[in-house]
């Protein structure tokens, strides 16, 4: 009989351990069998660090810390994180308004490339009316400094801002959240595979938006407040 590690529990991990002790078994089947012996995948989530020095242009904290919003759609926030699960590396992009806490919306990738920041933009952007007064606010990640990025708020008429060099409290709100979900979502939940992962997410941040309510938000959820805070036309 076979003794396997405990910590061994990513079904690419324990096929490849499998393979070095001389059986080769296909991953499905050892997906299968981690289901019914009742393995789990082991999540890790750590921070990205997308910083590489100057390779654009770096713009000036303008947020200041300032985290409160009266109105929707005059502060976001934005970050990246990684996630290590079922022997993948899984990359999440969200936007956040400062306003109620509200995901407007994110993007998921196998590779941190600019693809996923610049995706993410698009999909925000859908929901950024005509006219605003919005601030972006990030952290001086490589993909905000890229002159794509840059332009592509300057075609919306977004201000641009961003943390100083290694200060994570610059942004911490965008750390909250990542955080929230970490221990309401990813170490109480088990994954069959990095798919399963991203339809719970999805799920998950539904969730967060329609009903976790907040002290804050005078007990109502993100969108429950939004709703109730805009003028009645």
């Amino acid at each position: 009989m076979l003794f396997l590690p405990v910590k061994l529990t990513g079904v690419l991990t324990i096929s490849d351990e499998l393979a070095n002790r001389g059986q080769k078994v296909n991953h499905k089947k050892v997906q299968r069998i981690m289901k019914e012996l009742g393995l789990k995948c082991i999540v890790r989530m750590k921070k990205y660090k997308s910083y590489k020095g100057t390779v654009g242009k770096i713009v000036r904290n303008i947020l200041d810390r300032h985290f409160t919003a009266d109105a929707p759609n005059q502060k976001w926030v934005t970050d990246i994180t990684e996630f290590t699960l079922c022997g993948e590396k899984i990359y999440l992009s969200p936007v956040l308004d400062l306003f109620n806490g509200e995901i407007i919306t994110y993007t998921l990738g196998s590779r941190p490339t600019y693809s996923l920041v610049s995706g993410m933009l698009e999909k925000a952007f859908e929901r950024l009316p005509e006219e605003h007064q919005l601030l972006m606010h990030s952290d001086q990640g490589w993909h905000y400094q890229m002159k794509q990025y840059r332009q592509a708020l300057e075609s919306r008429g977004i201000v641009q801002s961003m943390s100083r060099k290694g200060n994570c409290y610059d942004n911490s709100v965008m750390e909250n959240f990542f955080g929230i979900m970490k221990s309401e979502f990813l170490y109480i939940k088990e994954f069959e595979s990095a798919e399963h992962f991203k339809s719970e997410l999805e799920t998950y941040i539904t969730y967060y938006n329609t009903k976790r309510i907040k002290a804050k938000l005078k007990g109502m959820s993100p969108i429950q407040y939004r709703t109730y805070a805009q003028p009645v036309a």
